[in-house]
């Protein structure tokens, strides 16, 4: 369509210029004393667009000529500028691929060619920001040559760097903390990764980045309280999947509470739970075992394991065979070392749930043991040896049948208590 338009435009243009041209009878007549010329108008229209074209393609010609050495200029500037930029693929291509000697060769060529271009007066506008990358880079791969004075000079040039702007020298700073908290993290220098963490800005400090690192630099200080919160933070981030963010909390977790060495340090470390923590049946149980090795109080033992207790009883959250088992040794040694009745509220739960649940081992053994510290030593021979009959697992088998021992002797049945010792003792 375009074609056919320019040649409708040229026929009319072509028959314009022959009705005026072919039947033009005007003359332009010049006197130059004692001459005169006559001249067609068709004449003088063609010789003054001809020197209008002459004087067109002359000027043209003229600028072009005199552009040549700004031209030549903005040659040499982009040559250099596309070397630098080769210089810096260069330097990440070798940095990636473990070519350390060679990856500072081509960031160390990158800043003599940048300071080359400054020197000339030809410097670009965003230089500051690319002797800052390439300072980054050649730190890097001197970190990883164990060049420990190379990479702190190179760092120190990068952050004495004056930039155009105080976001760009706020964001080259806390991209050179974090490099420097992950090179003293690569050090193994604990106090040294800390501290460069420390002094990040509240915003960056709780990137995930920045969580990440300090999170594995809080578990090589073995500071399990700073990795347990930082964990927290990253599965609100959603830095792991559900499933490895609960379990790395777990793990922190009862590490916290395998710390402590003394009820006042184990109740502390239990106040610095969250409560979606404390419920977990591993934590709560390993925190109870432990409360009642270092001779905390029991009530404060049985107050921990309530929520597991209501895990266990509830069908749709039941636990594991092994926790199962964890929970009600722990709550037999609770009992044992009540002196006197054991608490009624626990009492009545236990019997509830093994009413709710009669063919329940676990449940008979418990509210078995249960019932022989209210010297109710009827029910509780019965209720053990009815947990005998399906009790799968040894410790508890062997503890029901030491239990219907003790009965046996207290009712003064020689040959029940002694079958009831070698039954106990062969498990």
């Amino acid at each position: 369509m375009r074609a056919i338009l320019w040649f409708f435009g040229l026929f009319a243009i072509a028959v314009a210029t022959a009705l005026f041209a072919g039947n033009n009878q005007g003359t332009v007549t010049v006197f130059w004393p004692p001459y005169r010329i006559d001249l067609s108008l068709n004449l003088v229209l063609l010789t003054l667009l001809g020197v209008f074209f002459v004087m067109y393609v002359a000027l043209r010609a003229l600028a072009v000529l005199l552009s040549l050495p700004g031209e030549a200029r903005r040659w040499r500037i982009q040559h250099q500028e596309r070397a630098m930029q080769v210089g810096l693929i260069d330097s990440l291509s070798h940095l990636a691929a473990g070519r350390f000697i060679r990856a500072r060769k081509a960031a160390e060529g990158v800043l003599e060619q940048e300071r080359a271009l400054a020197g000339s007066e030809q410097a670009l506008p965003y230089g500051a920001r690319l002797r800052a990358v390439a300072h980054l880079l050649a730190a890097e791969s001197t970190h990883a040559l164990q060049d420990k004075t190379a990479r702190d000079e190179h760092v120190r040039q990068a952050l004495d760097l004056p930039h155009t702007s105080r976001r760009e020298e706020q964001e080259l700073r806390e991209g050179l903390q974090l490099r420097a908290a992950r090179w003293a993290f690569d050090d193994r220098d604990v106090q040294a990764a800390l501290q460069r963490l420390d002094e990040l800005p509240q915003g960056v400090a709780r990137r995930t980045l920045a969580l990440r690192l300090r999170f594995r630099v809080a578990r090589l200080a073995r500071r399990t309280q700073v990795a347990l919160e930082t964990a927290r933070l990253l599965a609100k981030h959603r830095a792991f999947s559900e499933a490895a963010a609960r379990s790395i909390v777990r793990g922190l977790a009862m590490e916290l509470v395998q710390a402590a060495h003394d009820p006042a340090q184990l109740n502390k470390a239990w106040g610095q739970l969250d409560a979606s923590e404390r419920s977990m049946p591993e934590v709560a149980i390993l925190a109870a075992e432990r409360l009642l090795f270092l001779g905390g109080q029991v009530s404060v033992v049985q107050q921990w394991l309530l929520p597991v207790w209501e895990q266990m009883v509830k069908p749709d959250t039941a636990l594991v065979p092994e926790q199962r088992m964890r929970l009600v040794q722990v709550l037999e040694r609770s009992f044992a070392q009540v002196e006197g009745t054991p608490d009624a509220a626990w009492l009545t739960r236990i019997e509830t749930a093994q009413m709710g649940n009669p063919r329940d081992p676990m449940l008979q053994y418990l509210a078995g043991v249960a019932c022989m510290r209210l010297s109710l030593w009827g029910k509780a021979q019965l209720l053990l040896r009815q947990s005998l009959a399906q009790l799968r697992e040894p410790t508890l088998r062997r503890s029901a049948w030491r239990a219907l021992a003790q009965l046996a002797e207290q009712r003064e049945d020689a040959a029940a208590a002694a079958e009831a010792w070698r039954n106990a003792a062969k498990e």
